[in-house]
C-alpha cells in the first residue's frame, strides 16, 4: 500500500471537527492533549507529536502509542433570527511508533493535522437563507414590461449542505542526542487534504396574485430555480519537522519543535447545477460556486490552502515528587501561506497543564488553553469560520503495568460568538445587476459548541 493510499484512507477516517487552534490547524493530535495541552516541553508516550527531540530522552526500548477521540458538539450559524445548526459526533484515531536507542531515537506518527470535519446542515446555511434578499427589489416589469408587481422568492424545504474538510499526516523522523542537555530531531511530512461540498437549493417565485402568477409561471417557463453541487478538492503535500530539546536539570525541560509551511495546491472535481432564469436579461446563474460563495469548488480549479508554519515551544517543571507542571505556546504563521485568497492575521495559543500523581499507579491531569486563530470576519463563511476558544481540560492516567500506560481525557471549548460579514460580502462579490436587485441588511452571527473525549494508550517493549 503506497504513501498517498495510506494517507486518504486515513483522511476518510478523521472527519476532525477543528478544535480551535487555528484556521484549518488542529493541535489534538493524540487524546492526552485534552487533559494536558502543555505538551511541548513534556518527555512522555506523545512526545513524537509535540516534542519529538525530547524522545531520545526516553528509555531505550520500542514505544508503541495510540488512541482514539471522540468529538461531539454544534456548530450554528444565524441569519434574521433565524438559527441553521449542524449536530456531529466524530471519531478521530491516531497511533505513533517510537525506537528508542542510547543516544537517539526514530519516530513514526499517523493522524490528523488539520480540518473542519463533516457539517451536515438539513434546513440550509445562512448563504441559502439569504436569497430572499439578494433579489428582494425583483420585480415583474423586468421580465413583463406591461406589469408592476414585486416578485416574492421562497428558499423550499429541502435545501441543506453538507461540507467536510479533512487533513490526514504521517511523519517520519530521527532525534539525536548532542550531549546530555541537548537533543535535535528533524522529519519529514507528507499530507493529504480532503474538502468537499454537497448541497441542493430549491426556490419559487411568485407575487401573490393568481393572474399574475400564470402570466409570471409562463415567462419562467425555461428558468431551472434548483441548484445542486457535488464537489471534491483534493491536494497532497510535503513539509519538514524541525526540534529541539534541552534538559535544565532533571526538574526542569524546554522543548521547541517548528513544522513548516505544507503547500497544498487543491483541485476541484465537480458535477453542478445552477439557477438559471434565461427571461432576465444580464441576470448572471445562482450556485454553489458562484462568486459569491465558494468558486473554489467549481469543477477543474486549482487554488492554493496551505497549512501555514507553526513554531512550538514549551516547559515542564517538577514541582514535587508528584506534581509537575507545564507551559506551552504556539505561533501560526496564517499570513505567509495562501489559504483560498482569504487574509489572515497569524494566530497563537497558550496552554497551561498540570499533571499529579496520586499514587504509583494513578495521574490526574487538568489544563487550560487559549487560542486566537488569526480568522478575519470577511473569512467567515457556512463552510468555515475559526473562532477564537477557551479550552478547559481533564483525565486521569493509569500505570497498569510497568510498560503499559493508559489514559482517558475530556476537554470542552468555549468558543466567543462572532459576527461574519456577509454584507460586504455582496457588496463586493455580487454581479452588478444582483446589487441591484439586493436588500441584504444584517450581518450573519456563528457559534460553536465541541466537547471531546479520549482513551490512549502507550505500550513500551
Amino acid at each position: 500500500m503506497n504513501l498517498k493510499l495510506k494517507c486518504t484512507l486515513l483522511a476518510s477516517l478523521l472527519s476532525m471537527t477543528a478544535y480551535g487552534a487555528s484556521i484549518d490547524h488542529i493541535q489534538t493530535y493524540a487524546p492526552e492533549y485534552l487533559g494536558n495541552q502543555a505538551q511541548n516541553g513534556a518527555i512522555n508516550g506523545v512526545s513524537p507529536y509535540y516534542n519529538p527531540a525530547g524522545t531520545t530522552q526516553l528509555e531505550e526500548g520500542l514505544y508503541v502509542n495510540g488512541g482514539l477521540q471522540i468529538a461531539a458538539g454544534h456548530e450554528q450559524s444565524e441569519y434574521k433570527g433565524k438559527e441553521y445548526k449542524a449536530i456531529f459526533v466524530q471519531p478521530v484515531p491516531n497511533i505513533s511508533l517510537t525506537k528508542v536507542n542510547k543516544n537517539s531515537s526514530t519516530y513514526f506518527t499517523f493522524s490528523a493535522i488539520a480540518g473542519g470535519g463533516t457539517l451536515d446542515y438539513k434546513h440550509g446555511v445562512v448563504g441559502t437563507a439569504i436569497i430572499p434578499d439578494l433579489v428582494a427589489k425583483l420585480n415583474t416589469n423586468i421580465i413583463m414590461p406591461d406589469q408592476n408587481h414585486a416578485i416574492k422568492v421562497d428558499v423550499l424545504k429541502g435545501t441543506k449542505a453538507k461540507g467536510s474538510n479533512l487533513y490526514g499526516q504521517m511523519t517520519l523522523g530521527r532525534a539525536y542526542q548532542v550531549n546530555d542537555k541537548l537533543s535535535l530531531s528533524g522529519g519529514i511530512r507528507f499530507v493529504h487534504g480532503i474538502r468537499s461540498l454537497k448541497g441542493h437549493i430549491g426556490v419559487r417565485a411568485y407575487t401573490g396574485k393568481k393572474f399574475v402568477d400564470k402570466m409570471l409561471y409562463s415567462a419562467l417557463k425555461n428558468a431551472h430555480l434548483e441548484a445542486d453541487i457535488d464537489s471534491k478538492r483534493t491536494a497532497n503535500g510535503i513539509g519538514f519537522v524541525l526540534g529541539a530539546n534541552y534538559k535544565v536539570n532533571e526538574k526542569w525541560n524546554i522543548g521547541m519543535r517548528y513544522d513548516s509551511r505544507v503547500k497544498l495546491n487543491f483541485k476541484a472535481k465537480a458535477t453542478e447545477k445552477q439557477i438559471t432564469i434565461p427571461a432576465i436579461k444580464g441576470f448572471e446563474p445562482i450556485g454553489f460556486t458562484s462568486n459569491l460563495y465558494y468558486p473554489e469548488y467549481k469543477d477543474g480549479v486549482k487554488q492554493r490552502r496551505d497549512l501555514p508554519a507553526i513554531l512550538a515551544v514549551g516547559t515542564t517543571y517538577q514541582v514535587t515528587d508528584k506534581w509537575m507542571t507545564g507551559l506551552s505556546a504556539n505561533y501560526y504563521f496564517n499570513k505567509d501561506a495562501k489559504m483560498d485568497g482569504q487574509k489572515y492575521n497569524n494566530g497563537f495559543e497558550v496552554a497551561f497543564g498540570n499533571e499529579y500523581k496520586l499514587n504509583e499507579k494513578w495521574a490526574v491531569l487538568a489544563s487550560i488553553n487559549y487560542a486566537k486563530t488569526g480568522a478575519l470576519k470577511d473569512s467567515y463563511n457556512d463552510i468555515e469560520y475559526a473562532l477564537d476558544s477557551f479550552m478547559l481540560g481533564t483525565g486521569v492516567k493509569y500505570q497498569y503495568s510497568p510498560t503499559l500506560e493508559l489514559t482517558a481525557s475530556v476537554a470542552h471549548y468555549f468558543y466567543k460568538g462572532e459576527e461574519g460579514n456577509i454584507m460586504g460580502r455582496v457588496k463586493d462579490k455580487a454581479n452588478p445587476m444582483m446589487q441591484k436587485l439586493s436588500n441584504v441588511n444584517e450581518q450573519q452571527k456563528y457559534k460553536k459548541s465541541i466537547t471531546a473525549f479520549g482513551l490512549g494508550f502507550t505500550k513500551k517493549f
